[in-house]
């Protein structure tokens, strides 16, 4: 199983519609949950001040 980081900024906190002109960002695969981990935590910490920005891991089976 591999995994991705997912996401970007949204129109609002309810993290349902990107905001204008941003496209969702995928960050990946990597191979173990750690490896995406690590790059999530980079990513979001980059982004900590946003309240609209949003970052998931996901597996890919």
């Amino acid at each position: 199983m591999s995994y991705w980081v997912v996401g970007g900024t949204y129109k609002d906190t309810s993290f349902t519609e990107l905001e204008k002109n941003n496209e969702l960002e995928r960050y990946g695969p990597y191979n173990t949950y750690d490896e995406a981990k690590k790059e999530w935590d980079k990513i979001s910490w980059k982004n900590v001040d946003s309240c609209n920005t949003r970052y998931v891991i996901l597996p890919q089976k």
